[in-house]
């Protein structure tokens, strides 16, 4: 199991060293469940700082980078800046960076094959809009985004690569796709893996749900077969509730 939070645009860098003081306290390195904090750019260094002092077993994420190492990009972060602070994993491809910053599939690719050469451990977002769900689109459009996202991604490791499935209609909104909706689109994605990487690899990379998954709802859905872990949004910023889905999840992996 493998339960990441995204902060998205919240905190600063005092609340963030505390929420992440806080979550650390409590995986105990013991805990089977892999567990990240993907804080906003700003607090990347300080949290690593926290992170390291707590000697916890939780890692560090961000919530994007650029496909290139450096050069004229004002405002952009490169792979090699984020591994400079200590991050493990870049989540890419989030809905929301393509609704509202032009994130396309290609940009998604490019920085997939990127990540690695830093050291960086991808989350792969994809995920169908409400409308594309009504329409009974979602495989179409789920395929296309995962395909399009590993053109050209070789793996020798299971633990190379993360996924998480969100569905657009689910994030934010308080609605969640029943724990029946997300296993049939988990197992649809594990197809896609094994069709790219063989058996082995693609029954063993974790594919996360990421549609508002909180204390309340994480143990039917990390319930099913197909289902490793979440992409925690809102629930991520109290670390009661993200703690609360790490447990759900230690007892699944039971």
């Amino acid at each position: 199991m493998f339960i990441a939070g995204n902060w998205k645009m919240n905190t600063d860098v005092r609340s963030a060293v505390a929420l992440a003081a806080a979550i650390c306290e409590r995986v105990a390195p013991s805990t089977k469940t892999h567990v990240a904090v993907c804080p906003p750019y700003i607090s990347l260094d300080a949290v690593g700082r926290a992170i390291r002092a707590s000697a916890s077993p939780v890692k560090l994420g961000a919530q994007d980078m650029h496909f290139e190492q450096d050069g004229a990009f004002t405002g952009a972060i490169s792979g090699a800046m984020l591994a400079s602070v200590g991050c493990s994993y870049v989540i890419l491809g989030h809905s929301e960076r393509r609704q509202f910053f032009g994130e396309t599939d290609a940009s998604v690719n490019r920085k997939t094959l990127k990540a690695p050469a830093n050291g960086l451990i991808p989350i792969v977002c994809i995920g169908e809009t409400l409308t594309e769900r009504e329409a009974e689109r979602e495989e179409e459009v789920v395929g296309t985004q995962v395909r399009a996202a590993l053109d050209g991604v070789s793996l020798t490791s299971a633990d190379q690569l993360v996924l998480a499935y969100e569905p657009v209609w689910a994030i934010g909104t308080g609605r969640t796709a029943s724990p029946e909706q997300a296993q049939a689109i988990h197992a649809f994605i594990r197809s896609l893996l094994v069709e790219q990487f063989g058996e082995g690899l693609g029954r063993a990379i974790h594919i996360l749900y990421g549609g508002s998954m909180k204390p309340s709802n994480a143990p039917e859905l990390l319930g099913q077969k197909d289902v490793d872990g979440g992409l925690i949004g809102g629930a991520a910023l109290k670390a009661d509730d993200f703690l609360g889905i790490v447990a759900a999840a230690e007892a699944v992996s039971r």
